[in-house]
Parts: structure tokens; C-alpha cells; sequence
């Protein structure tokens, strides 16, 4: 077996532990491959972090283009971010016949099935473990690992800003702001944390999920994404007086109706497992209907965690870049000309166990017309709690968790439930999942 000639394009935080990981290990994957993989170019803007990176034992260029028209590099690693750029140099890659590795999992959201398509076209591998909870190999469980089985659902933990902020917020007892301005201080939230808290992260890696397990094409923008910015340490606090921690979580179903494919936070039983899953970790629950739910844990970000998710890729295209297509994993699990398109559903279509809390004046009946409000529409409750009134003060917290329903009757019995006279502003719906089948 020929060396791997590997073009490396950015070598800031993931690529500089790429470089660190294949170097420090070369000896070890060497056994398992029976050849070398070497680095022979880096582009970066940057070129005297390059060089210092590499100790000038590699060629660096500024030009991300050079490498990825570099006749002498095999595989395109591509750690620079983005829709657009990033885009381009993959797509001129594969035009080239070079295989690519990412660790892009906005590019594979919302354009892995214009890549997927021209990648095999071209007879090339696209590897992107890393896109999708860092150094956790879960696209190799749900590709191959899990591959006799009709996967059912899926439920992860994919966003260590977010389980941090969270975790912080619940054991600490802050607000959302002062948390979030400690993960900017420690380095886990950026500048702009948009993408992390408002969930969006959190979706482009369970777009990329759904459609292994259920094998459809991308659907990017049909997902529902729901972040943690409202949410408050009493919510946090109540939820785990019943028994519940409060979790961001990146849920996909697959049901008669069509895949749910959904991002927000949940409730989830503090027994579980992934419940407690706490600080920067992360991890993903898959159904399978045959091994059951299976727990996948680790770090979901860094440098080396997420270097060792690439550098993984880059044995597995060692190892297969001389078979034919058919030979190969696919892409997605499931030969692409075997792709169904199926629905994505409405937020208003799903079906879900809530936690609702509102605050009520003092007085006879109130109870009673929330209760009616929610039979009348079919919505039984599995438990309640009512906080007292503090001192000097009229009005209470009532929360309810209540079982399964679609989510539109759920809107539409909170709507009945503000417009009572008895309830003081909005009623807050957290939705709940059990994770257990």
C-alpha cells in the first residue's frame, strides 16, 4: 500500500491537533494500516503558525487552492469552516479526483447532497466523522456498526456550549447571561454564540444523523430548532424537584406520519444516563430495533478529540481508496440511488410529553379551569406541584407534567389557559422525553 499524501486546509485548533495526533502516532497507525500517512502541504493564512506548527517540515501556502490543485496530495482535509469557501474547495477537490475529509457540519447539512452526488460521479470518498460530536465515532456506529438494524429514533446531547451553560445554570443556580459569559471567559462560547445557544449548531449535526439512520437526503431547513436563552433557573430548579433534568437536544423519529427532526430543550428523567451527561460532554442515544438504545459518550469537541475523528477518516480512506463504489460504506449509510424522501414534520405535528408552568392568582377554581382546559382537549396529567406564594405576594407557580400529545393541541390549550383571568402573562412549555424505547 502506497503513503497517503494529505493536503491540510487550516491548521488552526482541529488542524493543529490533526498535525499533533498523526505525528505523535504515525508509529501506531502505521501497524494498523501497513503504510504511512503524511502530510505534504498546509494552507493557512497564517503561514508563521503553520510553519511553527509544523517545524518547517512541511510546504505551507496561504492559497487553500494550491493544495487542493496539487497533483501530489491523495486526500483534501478541509478544517476551515463555512458555507461558501469551504464549498468550493471541496466540490474543486472532488472535481480533481481527490478524496476529502471535513469536519464541516454546516457545509454537510445544507450541501451534503450536492457533494455526496459529485463525490460519487467521481469515484471519491467524502469522510466527515468529525462533523458530527467531535471525537464520538457515531457516524461509523449509525453507518456500520448499526448497520443490520431499522434505526427508530435518535436523541444527543451535540452541543458542549449549551450542556456547559446548562449544567452550570442547574448546579450553581445562575441565570443564562452570567453563564454564558463564563463560557465565553473559559473559551467554550464564541464572541457570537448565536449558532451554539439558538440550537442551530446543535441541528446541522442531527440534519447529518437523520439521514444516516433513516436514509433520506439533507433536509437542513426543514428542521425545528428551539434554543436556551429563556430559559430560567426556576424552570431548572422545579424540573429536578420532579425528578427531570433540562437538556438541548437534537431529536430525529422516524414515524408512520413522516421523521420528526427537532432541536430544544427537554426534560428527561435523571436516571437516564445521558441526563447526566454534564459540562462540555456530549452524547447521543440510538434506537435500534434490534440492539435496542445504545449510548455513545465522550468529548464532542477540541483539538484532539476531534483530530482523532479526522485522522480515523483518513485510515479508512487508506484502506479503501483502491475499491470500487461498491466495496465502499456509503456515504449516508444507504447506497444513494436507494435514498427515500420522506416528510419532515411540523413542530405543530409532533408528539410529546410537556412540563408547563404558570403563574396563577391565589384563589378557588383556578385549578380547576387549567384541568378542564386540558381534558377538554384530551391532555391528561401525570403530575403536578404548586409552589406556595411568598411572603406578601397573591399569586403562585402551578407546574404540570402532562402525557403524550400532539403538539398543536398543546398550543392550543396554553393559548385557552393564558386567556384566563386567574393566570398572570405566559404559560412556559418545556417538552419532555422519556428515552427508554
Amino acid at each position: 500500500m502506497k503513503a497517503l499524501k494529505v493536503g491540510l486546509l487550516g491548521i488552526g485548533t482541529v488542524g493543529g491537533g490533526t498535525y499533533t495526533v498523526l505525528t505523535r502516532n504515525q508509529a501506531d497507525i502505521e501497524r494498523r494500516l501497513g503504510a504511512t500517512i503524511e502530510i505534504v502541504q498546509v494552507a493557512d493564512r497564517n503561514i508563521a503558525l503553520a510553519n511553527q506548527i509544523t517545524g518547517g517540515k512541511v510546504a505551507v501556502t496561504d492559497d487553500a487552492f494550491a493544495v487542493v490543485n496539487n497533483p501530489d496530495v491523495d486526500v483534501v482535509v478541509e478544517l476551515i469552516g463555512g458555507y461558501t469557501v469551504a464549498k468550493e474547495l471541496v466540490l474543486q477537490a472532488i472535481t480533481n479526483g481527490k478524496h476529502v475529509v471535513t469536519a464541516n457540519k454546516a457545509l454537510i447539512a445544507v450541501h451534503g447532497n450536492e457533494i455526496f452526488k459529485a463525490a460519487e460521479a467521481k469515484g471519491v470518498i467524502v469522510a466527515f466523522e468529525a462533523a458530527v460530536a467531535g471525537g464520538i465515532p457515531i457516524i461509523k456506529a449509525l453507518r456500520e456498526g448499526l448497520s443490520a438494524n431499522r434505526i427508530e429514533w435518535v436523541a444527543g446531547i451535540i452541543n458542549g456550549t449549551t450542556n456547559f451553560i446548562l449544567t452550570e445554570m442547574r448546579e450553581k443556580g445562575l441565570a443564562f447571561a452570567d453563564v454564558l459569559g463564563e463560557a465565553q471567559r473559559l473559551g467554550y462560547a464564541e464572541a457570537d454564540p448565536t449558532f451554539d445557544v439558538e440550537g442551530i449548531d446543535a441541528a446541522h449535526k442531527l440534519t447529518i444523523m437523520a439521514s444516516i439512520a433513516f436514509g433520506m437526503p439533507m433536509q437542513f431547513d426543514q428542521a425545528y430548532t428551539e434554543g436556551i436563552t429563556k430559559l430560567t433557573t426556576k424552570d431548572i430548579k422545579y424540573a429536578e424537584e420532579l425528578g427531570y433534568r433540562v437538556k438541548l437536544l437534537g431529536i430525529t423519529k422516524k414515524t408512520e406520519a413522516g421523521v420528526e427532526l427537532r432541536v430544544h430543550p427537554t426534560l428527561i428523567p435523571e436516571k437516564r444516563l445521558i441526563a447526566n451527561v454534564n459540562g462540555a460532554m456530549n452524547a447521543v442515544v440510538v434506537k435500534g430495533d434490534a440492539v435496542g438504545p445504545t449510548l455513545y459518550y465522550g468529548a464532542g469537541a477540541g483539538a484532539e478529540p476531534t483530530a482523532s475523528a479526522v485522522v480515523a477518516d483518513l485510515v479508512d480512506i487508506a484502506r479503501l481508496s483502491d475499491a470500487t463504489t461498491q466495496q465502499r460504506v456509503p456515504y449516508l449509510g444507504f447506497q444513494l440511488n436507494q435514498q427515500v424522501t420522506l416528510p419532515v414534520l411540523p413542530i405543530a405535528e409532533v408528539t410529546s410529553a410537556y412540563y408547563l408552568r404558570m403563574r396563577v392568582m391565589d384563589k378557588p377554581g383556578v385549578l380547576a379551569d387549567v384541568t378542564k382546559i386540558l381534558g377538554d382537549r384530551q391532555i391528561s396529567i401525570d403530575a403536578m406541584m404548586q409552589k406556595e406564594p411568598q411572603e406578601g405576594e397573591s399569586e403562585a407557580d402551578i407546574v404540570i407534567l402532562t402525557h403524550v400529545t400532539v403538539e398543536k393541541n398543546m398550543d392550543a390549550a396554553i393559548a385557552a389557559i393564558e386567556a384566563l383571568s386567574a393566570i398572570d402573562g405566559k404559560v412556559t412549555k418545556i417538552r419532555m422525553e422519556e428515552l427508554s424505547r
